[in-house]
């Protein structure tokens, strides 16, 4: 049986739920399948003291790491037999260019040496009481359908959890925004999105290659089939008809290549209302849904519109 589980999804996009098997369910139908990459409920998992918890400052490391010291408390593993290995960032390259985010989905444990896994390990310890305590009451604010609370304590900081700055601006470009003149305006990710669409058919391929070239830190993070997914949603939603799709020539029974109508042109400036975009999950709660109408203000801060 299998003594390490690779407890890894891209928690900073899509639904998140409590419950585990709310969670699984969400995210399968999101994604269209079941989430790679985490293991971490296989019933293969075996669970002797003391656990072993490795962690990088990636966004969606650090969701994980919540996320786990919840799980595990549920099954009844007690705080101190679980050490948590926190490791620094991967050492950038001499010339490499400065980070054009405060965010960062680019670490690995995988990425860091040998001998730096031996050392974090050789001095990895229990969390407090207080900061383990605060690391499950983040993850279940973070999947609450009300996300106020959270967005506000990553404003405010919270001692020990750092992340929390750079977590916000990450997904606060997910929700619609609104102006000083009370004209809404999409979710920076979604103009983006629109922005790199045009009259011409394009795969998704070519849609997100496009955007990471231009904005890198954010779309990294963001990932590749999260874009693909979100092209179909606008693809499917019915009350704008923003975007085309169509099957892609060279794989037709496979592939589909998309492009913008002249509504998706207008909408870059504006949707009139949060029904004109198509419902986007951000954690536990849902972005452009008209009977929880949360918009970002210019100063960051969440509102309920």
């Amino acid at each position: 049986m299998p003594n390490v589980a690779h407890a890894y999804e891209r928690l900073a996009v899509g639904p998140s739920r409590r419950d585990v098997v709310e969670h699984v369910r969400a995210r399968e139908a999101w994604f269209g399948c079941a989430d790679a990459g985490d293991d971490l409920y296989t019933a293969e998992g075996r669970w002797e003291t003391p656990v072993v918890l490795w962690a990088t400052p990636c966004l969606h490391d650090r969701l994980s790491l919540w996320k786990t010291c919840g799980w595990l408390r549920d099954r009844g593993i007690a705080r101190r037999d679980v050490l948590i290995v926190d490791l620094p960032p991967r050492t950038r390259s001499p010339g490499a260019p400065p980070r054009a985010e405060p965010f960062d989905c680019g670490d690995s444990v995988l990425h860091q040496p040998d001998e730096v896994l031996r050392a974090q390990l050789a001095v990895a310890r229990p969390w407090s009481r207080e900061r383990y305590d605060e690391a499950v009451r983040l993850w279940e604010q973070y999947v609450s359908a009300d996300p106020r609370r959270f967005a506000r304590r990553c404003a405010r900081g919270v001692p020990g959890f750092l992340e929390l700055g750079p977590l916000w601006v990450f997904l606060s470009r997910f929700f619609p925004r609104l102006s000083a003149d009370r004209s809404l305006r999409l979710g920076r990710y979604d103009e983006l999105l629109l922005g790199a669409l045009s009259a011409e058919w394009q795969t998704p391929v070519k849609v997100y290659v496009r955007l990471v070239e231009e904005y890198s830190g954010f779309f990294s993070c963001v990932g590749d089939l999260t874009v693909e997914h979100r092209l179909a949603a606008w693809a499917d939603h019915e009350a704008s008809r923003a975007v085309e799709r169509a099957p892609d020539p060279r794989h037709p029974a496979e592939e589909s290549v998309y492009r913008l109508t002249e509504r998706g042109v207008q909408l870059r400036g504006g949707p009139s209302g949060l029904a004109d975009a198509p419902r986007l999950p951000v954690g536990g709660a849902e972005a452009y849904a008209p009977e929880a109408p949360w918009v970002v203000l210019g100063d960051g801060r969440l509102v309920r519109m």
